[in-house]
């Protein structure tokens, strides 16, 4: 992948990534990657340096409880994407098998501890592709972005600012302020456990005898 399509998604994987000391000593690099892009235009940019802005004139602990909020707290605005299509379903674990075997079958072995469909690792990948592979990913995974950018919307979150970058980068329909967002969660029952096992299921000969 040539350097402007790079470094684009490694700033945008990093705005996306823990607050934490670290990044907040590169965000004048990040910026400069935004700044320095020809694949966004002037407002796509000036959302996202408004949100590098906003990291490092907060405080650490407001920058990263913000991020807690937003991201850890429900799975309306995760950024593992599976979360948002299989949830805590069966079909989940292959599907990340399969996405982690793409990594490696690209010659990459994540080292985070994040899972193989965390947004940020899954753009560090992408941003050792070409362009082309890039694109088609952001497509097959527009409908995801866009709810995740809408839902951020409705918080009023800056953050909405990397989903946005994102579908023009794949050149795919923008956010909208306007759409409608799954409700907000009940957040004991959204990550309360689900039985082991079903309950049994009667049993013919010792169910009593009903009549209608």
């Amino acid at each position: 992948m040539s350097r402007d399509p790079a470094l684009l998604l490694r700033a945008l994987s990093a705005l996306l990534a823990y607050p934490d000391p670290e990044l907040r000593a590169a965000l004048p690099e990040i910026v400069a990657a935004i700044r320095d892009s020809r694949l966004l235009n002037a407002r796509r940019k000036q959302g996202l340096v408004a949100l590098a802005d906003e990291i490092a004139g907060s405080g650490e602990l407001e920058a990263e409880a913000r991020y807690v909020d937003l991201f850890d707290r429900g799975r309306r605005t995760s950024l593992n994407l599976f979360e948002h299509v299989h949830g805590d379903g069966r079909q989940r674990g292959p599907a990340m098998l399969e996405l982690r075997q793409r990594y490696l079958d690209a010659g990459m072995e994540p080292v985070a501890d994040e899972l193989p469909d965390h947004l940020p690792l899954l753009l560090e990948y992408l941003s050792c592709r070409d362009l082309a592979e890039a694109r088609d990913t952001i497509g097959e995974t527009a409908h995801i972005l866009r709810q995740l950018g809408n839902t951020l919307l409705k918080k009023r979150s800056r953050y909405a600012a990397v989903m946005a970058a994102l579908l023009a980068l794949g050149g795919e329909k923008g956010l909208d302020a306007r759409a409608p967002v799954p409700p907000p969660e009940d957040l004991d029952r959204a990550w309360e456990e689900k039985p082991a096992f079903a309950p049994p299921e009667p049993n013919p000969a010792t169910a009593p005898e009903t009549t209608c």
